[in-house]
């Protein structure tokens, strides 16, 4: 029977979700402030990961764009993995390390965020994508689990770091989403007001 085993799933992430609200909540505060700053300046996110995380990096982009719970003006936000063309061509000409990067240096200006999501805090292309947006004087939303991996080294202090509790990916993953809804819940209320039910 694998009813108890999938109720298990849904124990062990409400539980990880309950423990990380604490943890989390100040920082994902924080990155709702610099998402703020970014957009209300002209500004525009470039998001980026691997895997599920380039899933969630998307999720966010079209939910940042074309609104998430509420109609509002759009918001500026590209996902650095959808383009084919140009993620062949650099891991083509250069190597898979530089596939963000390079899109980051092409795209970024000084005040925009880079969204950079790896649960294990090690993607070589999302750390290289984390020292193109410093040398673009982007502020960086890192979100990873693990204990945050090499990126915790990689970051400045006016970067926000929210690092996920846990060791096992699919865990992160669901936390990530949330965070993400929290991120863009919290822009929306920020620039439209307080709505009832969050």
């Amino acid at each position: 029977m694998l009813e108890p085993r999938i109720q298990q799933h849904f124990i062990d992430s409400a539980d990880l979700k309950y423990q990380a609200a604490e943890v989390l909540s100040k920082p994902i505060e924080a990155a709702v402030e610099a998402l703020l700053a970014c957009v209300t300046s002209g500004g525009k996110v470039l998001t980026c990961g691997n895997g599920g995380s380039a899933a969630d990096a998307q999720r966010f982009a079209a939910d940042f764009v074309g609104g998430f719970e509420r109609e509002r003006p759009e918001l500026g936000a590209i996902a650095l993995s959808t383009d084919r063309s140009i993620l062949t061509s650099l891991a083509n000409d250069d190597d898979f390390s530089a596939v963000f990067s390079r899109q980051v240096r092409a795209l970024g200006q000084p005040g925009d965020v880079l969204l950079a999501i790896t649960t294990s805090g090690n993607s070589a292309n999302v750390l290289a994508a984390i020292q193109a947006a410093h040398e673009r004087e982007m502020t960086v939303v890192a979100l990873t689990g693990r204990g945050g991996g090499k990126v915790s080294g990689a970051l400045r202090d006016t970067d926000v770091h929210i690092c996920v509790p846990h060791e096992r990916t699919a865990r992160i993953h669901e936390v990530h989403l949330l965070a993400l809804h929290c991120l863009c819940d919290g822009v929306d209320t920020q620039l439209l007001g307080e709505q009832d039910n969050p």
